[in-house]
């Protein structure tokens, strides 16, 4: 048996309570969201687990230090180039070649002015 609006005596159903609320109803939608892929393990991140780096979506699991794979907190990594590392690890890398990219086994920026230096040499000459 149905529900009865007041004073009509007819079972009628009643509208569902959220459909009055249009805004409400919808952030309320049972629709399948977009998965979101972990960065580090590609498999999907639940949201009780994401966090959030950098704009990357990690497990907390998987928010790791690349050199050490200590297991990283919001307030404990320093990102280059979209790699994550423990503070420690990340002075460490920097202080052993004195830049941010050799440390990190990059080419170093001048050696990328060299080759600019060649082309406009060559196309001046």
């Amino acid at each position: 048996m149905g529900l009865f609006h007041p004073g009509t005596g007819s079972p009628k159903p009643l509208p569902h309570p959220l459909s009055l609320w249009s805004p409400l109803a919808q952030s309320f939608s049972l629709k399948a969201q977009v998965k979101e892929m972990c960065t580090a393990c590609q498999k999907t991140v639940y949201p009780m687990e994401r966090l959030v780096a950098d704009k990357f979506v990690f497990h907390n699991a998987c928010f790791c230090c690349k050199h050490c794979h200590t297991k990283l907190s919001l307030g404990s990594y320093a990102a280059l180039h979209g790699e994550f590392y423990c503070k420690p690890h990340f002075q460490q890398l920097f202080k052993s070649k004195g830049n941010y990219d050799e440390g990190f086994g990059r080419k170093q920026h001048k050696e990328l002015w060299v080759h600019k230096e060649v082309e406009s040499g060559t196309k001046s000459a």
